[in-house]
């Protein structure tokens, strides 16, 4: 028998007790549409936070803050006043808590660790208003985060190395200031106000380059390194020539093609210098491990499912074998091998285990589109670009792999039973 009549013979057998290979099939069905989902939610999720990573800040930079003191993270206390350690506590500044302040030595410190190319302190900017035309003046805030690659619902990035007062302002504020669509508000010019170290007002004029959607994990405007300089100028008229100037944060870049390694040895240098380095990595560590593990849980459900299910497609082909004894004496006395009998029951098992999970796999993706895209259209609508669920080619294909070989290892003993068969006995039983 030839290995296309196999594979013809094997799906025909299949449907010799149709309840029976159809209670099997409905239970791969059950675990395959429950791993395809499952799968489908990570890859949307994962998917997601990638794009909005861009928005905390480059991939090839390091946040630089002062390293806290053991005593103050272990809430064993208050730690002794240090008169020497300025405070970061100004509202707008990245350092949280209170921790100590940059100073400018510590920025010259900071460039001085070998793998760091640069470094830039992070001030507090806070604007009082924003207006564009005669629309009236509204409350801004500033994202803080420098080198940001918005996800832009219009428009073009931030460039920090032109000469333009740049700003990328959020979805949001589009209604409020009457800037229009996204696509109509790219271009215009818009005041921010902002009060000096004396409470005076200074006006600064910004051009709106970018739209940018919502996002998780950032709010308010951004602006480009021309613009923030100007603001801080703005910012820091009449402050006496004695207050130093001091950073919450500072960002320093590393080189893109800096190994893991590499950057575990820049942040090990820095913990020797007294500061503390995260990379975009390390401030989403928590919520990624969390959301991994949901759909680690659910995965093991899922598995789960597919086990029984195995379990389900040995009791089926023992059942056939049982039936088919004397037709596989016949077989083996007009001289099929032991080989084509055993691959016979085995295309059998891995057949069963292809029609449930491709049927349980589309509809899977036929259900999980229509929820993903009702849950974007009302619930998810106020974060673009978020689709709960995503299906990936080479995920669904993986899945429909894994069960068919999950379905090849449990028909393995209905198949090798069948293969031992003794023709004669065979022939033989009633």
């Amino acid at each position: 028998m030839k290995t296309g009549d196999l594979i013809a013979s094997a799906v025909q057998n299949t449907f010799r007790s149709k309840l029976r290979t159809t209670l099997t099939v409905i239970a791969i069905f059950i675990g395959a549409f429950t791993l395809t989902l499952t799968s489908a939610i990570g890859t949307g999720i994962s998917g997601y936070i990638t794009t909005q990573v861009a928005a905390i800040g480059s991939t090839d930079s390091l946040t630089v803050t002062k390293a806290q003191s053991v005593q103050a993270s272990t809430g064993s206390g208050p730690q002794k006043y240090n008169p020497d350690s300025a405070s970061s506590g100004q509202v707008g500044e990245l350092a949280r808590g209170g921790a100590a302040a940059l100073t400018a030595s510590d920025i010259t410190t900071i460039k001085n660790v070998d793998g760091i190319t640069s470094v830039t302190g992070n001030t507090g900017i806070n604007p009082s208003w924003i207006s564009y035309a005669d629309k009236g003046k509204w409350v801004v805030t500033m994202n803080p985060v420098r080198n940001i690659k918005a996800d832009l619902a219009s428009g073009a990035q931030l460039e920090n190395g032109s000469n333009q007062n740049q700003i990328v302002l959020p979805t949001t504020y589009l209604h409020n200031l009457g800037l229009g669509t996204a696509k109509d508000a790219v271009g215009k010019a818009v005041t921010i106000g902002i009060k000096d170290y004396l409470g005076s007002m200074h006006e600064v004029d910004a051009t709106i380059v970018g739209i940018q959607n919502a996002t998780l994990f950032t709010s308010g405007a951004s602006v480009n390194d021309t613009l923030r300089g100007s603001l801080v100028t703005a910012q820091t008229t009449g402050k006496p020539a004695a207050v130093a100037t001091t950073y919450g944060s500072a960002t320093a870049t590393i080189a893109k093609d800096a190994t893991p390694r590499q950057i575990a040895t820049i942040k090990t240098d820095l913990k020797n210098a007294g500061f503390t380095g995260q990379t975009v990595d390390d401030q989403l560590g928590s919520l990624l491990t969390v959301i991994n593990g949901i759909v680690g849980v659910l995965d093991a459900f899922a598995v789960i499912a597919l086990i029984a299910a195995g379990f389900g497609i040995v009791n089926t082909l023992l059942m056939s074998v049982q039936e088919r004894t004397r037709e596989i004496g016949l077989m083996k006395a007009m001289g099929m091998g032991n080989g084509r009998v055993f691959t016979l029951f085995s295309l059998e098992a891995v057949f069963i285990g292809f029609l449930g999970s491709a049927i349980g796999a589309l509809a899977a993706i036929g259900l999980g589109t229509l929820i993903s895209n009702r849950l974007s259209a009302t619930l998810l609508s106020d974060l673009p670009g978020l689709h709960l669920l995503q299906f990936s080619v080479a995920s669904v294909a993986t899945i429909i792999i894994v069960v068919m070989a999950i379905s090849f290892v449990a028909g393995t003993l209905p198949a090798r039973r069948a293969s031992r068969q003794d023709p004669i006995e065979a022939l033989r039983y009633e």
